[in-house]
């Protein structure tokens, strides 16, 4: 709506449109759009592609997570530089499309926007945000690119199992390079750009390793082999790849 736009010039230090460099509004306004005719009864939670591009790849275009579990919210919704669909404008159709009013201007997901509008993420969150641990949150809303292997919750439960089996805890340290391992820039690394017996070197130094046999794994610095069960999801500085386990790194 106009008082969306209006709310995104404010925020972004612009006094009117025509302020607005041209080539990052027609991304902006290219990640509005999906490149089907979706109603929101045909929406689920999820992925989906926009017909935007961001820096980090010139072939892979920006994702957009819509979640379903209360109304229509896209990209974590209007504090995470999402929105919500306004429920009672949505499924307007048109001879080529539907339209679906929403409260908020979408900006450009960094990797940081996607972890957290996505509930699936929100220990990895929780734990790049713990006490003690650098501003992951800056660096990874940097310019990158970076390729993040990113564990889901119950990743994270299955690890907290694991190291009382242990008998381990990680100090705080340990835990920065556990998270770090995660990383790898300047990058970003596709589905496509794997390969069998690639050997990565992530921010935290050490490698990992990558197989393709039945299904994209990494066999990691504690011989541990954990899957990548979600792929591609594209921001603007950055990918992201879903992990079911937490990967480790030789910590002796």
């Amino acid at each position: 709506t106009n008082a969306a736009f209006q709310t995104f010039l404010t925020a972004n230090g612009f006094t009117s449109l025509d302020e607005v460099p041209i080539p990052l509004l027609t991304e902006v306004l290219k990640n509005h759009v999906l490149g089907e005719g979706l109603k929101s009864t045909d929406l689920t939670t999820g992925y989906y592609s926009t017909l935007a591009k961001g820096a980090a790849s010139s072939t892979n275009n920006l994702s957009m997570f819509i979640n379903l579990s209360s109304g229509v919210v896209i990209n974590g919704g209007a504090t995470n530089g999402g929105a919500n669909v306004v429920l009672a404008s949505a499924n307007i159709e048109a001879s080529n499309g539907i339209i679906h009013v929403v409260d908020n201007v979408i900006g450009l997901p960094s990797v940081v926007n996607h972890a957290i509008a996505n509930p699936n993420f929100s220990s990895l969150v929780s734990t790049l945000t713990s006490e003690g641990q650098p501003d992951f949150v800056d660096i990874l809303s940097g310019t990158g690119p970076f390729t993040i292997f990113a564990p889901t919750n119950d990743a994270f439960t299955a690890l907290t199992a694991e190291l009382v089996a242990m008998n381990f805890t990680p100090t705080t340290a340990q835990l920065t390079t556990v998270l770090q391992y995660h990383v790898v820039s300047p990058a970003n690394v596709l589905e496509g750009n794997l390969t069998e017996g690639q050997i990565v070197t992530p921010l935290a130094g050490g490698t990992f390793t990558v197989s393709l046999t039945g299904g994209a794994k990494i066999t990691d610095g504690s011989n541990r082999v954990t899957n990548i069960i979600k792929t591609d999801v594209q921001a603007t500085n950055g990918v992201i790849h879903a992990v079911d386990r937490v990967l480790l790194p030789n910590l002796n």
